[in-house]
């Protein structure tokens, strides 16, 4: 069976920083079909990094700079580097290999 099991989520202030990981299994692991996407309440799902390869990464316009996604791939596993987090940051962050499983969510606020 497939699971994506994410983690790393919580409360951080203005201008901290969270690092997110989401573990894959139950087929072979392939980092450059995975992507991290990111819902706040009222808002539309929106991409927040797609893979690639490890030097074709893309990155939303709103976290350039601030976020960096990451692979071990003998961990089967992905990350997403959140520094200097804004209170817009917030939303519940998914994992994907590219919309065909999805992580349970994990929640991210920002907040003084």
């Amino acid at each position: 069976q497939v699971q994506l099991v994410e983690s790393g989520g919580g409360l951080v202030q203005p201008g901290g920083s969270l690092r997110l990981s989401c573990a894959f299994s139950g087929i072979p692991f392939d980092a450059s079909l995975m992507a991290w996407y990111r819902q706040a309440p009222g808002k539309q799902r929106e991409l927040v990094a797609q893979l690639g390869s490890a030097l074709t990464t893309r990155y939303a316009d709103s976290v350039k700079g601030r976020f960096t996604a990451s692979r071990d791939n003998a961990m089967n596993t992905i990350y997403l580097q959140m520094n200097s987090l804004k209170p817009e940051d917030t939303a519940v962050y998914y994992c994907t290999d590219v919309g065909v499983h999805w992580g349970q969510g994990t929640q991210v606020t920002v907040s003084s």
